[in-house]
């Protein structure tokens, strides 16, 4: 299966559910940042979905984005605090047991970035869910991973949800425009 035929029935789903879109919003980006899980759920396109409907059938942006960016916080600080507690057996799970190398190269970005290398981590599929637990298997300083975790949430949440309420607005100028 493609990734629309994910992305679609849920976006369908708020579209005629409004109510429930903060909610969906929240496990999505829970989801999404959760070590492990977030291979199985490719939840950016429908949260990019989720955001044209803002624009297009006047959902209110301000609940999803805190529910969003809320639950992306919550998948991160789940991971660190995984990380922290079982710490090098983390290498013999799936799929990290698979990618023997993922760990040593997490350790060596977030040597070299420190903090930012989970705002970077954020913004970037296959490191979303990987930083914060290779973060916690090497002790990242608690609050300086939060401070970093909870502003990126907030960051990431806001830039996926305006994307899609951009390309809703850009769409509906451009057939005005040709109309």
């Amino acid at each position: 299966m493609d990734l629309e035929s994910y992305a679609q029935p849920v976006i369908e789903f708020v579209k005629v559910h409004q109510v429930w879109a903060a909610p969906i919003v929240f496990a999505l980006c829970f989801a999404e940042s959760l070590a492990f899980i977030s291979l199985l759920i490719p939840a950016w396109a429908a949260l990019v979905g989720i955001g044209t409907l803002i624009g297009a059938s006047g959902l209110n942006f301000w609940p999803i984005w805190v529910a969003g960016a809320v639950g992306a916080a919550l998948g991160d600080w789940l991971s660190y605090w995984i990380g922290v507690k079982l710490e090098h057996r983390v290498y013999h799970m799936w799929p990290l047991s698979r990618h023997p190398d993922l760990i040593p190269k997490g350790e060596a970005f977030i040597k070299k970035w420190g903090a930012l290398a989970v705002v970077i981590g954020r913004f970037s599929g296959p490191l979303r869910a990987s930083v914060p637990i290779v973060a916690g298997i090497f002790a990242m300083p608690f609050w300086r991973f939060q401070l970093a975790n909870w502003s990126s949430a907030f960051l990431w949440a806001a830039m996926l949800l305006t994307l899609g309420d951009f390309t809703s607005e850009a769409i509906k100028w451009v057939y005005r425009l040709w109309s």
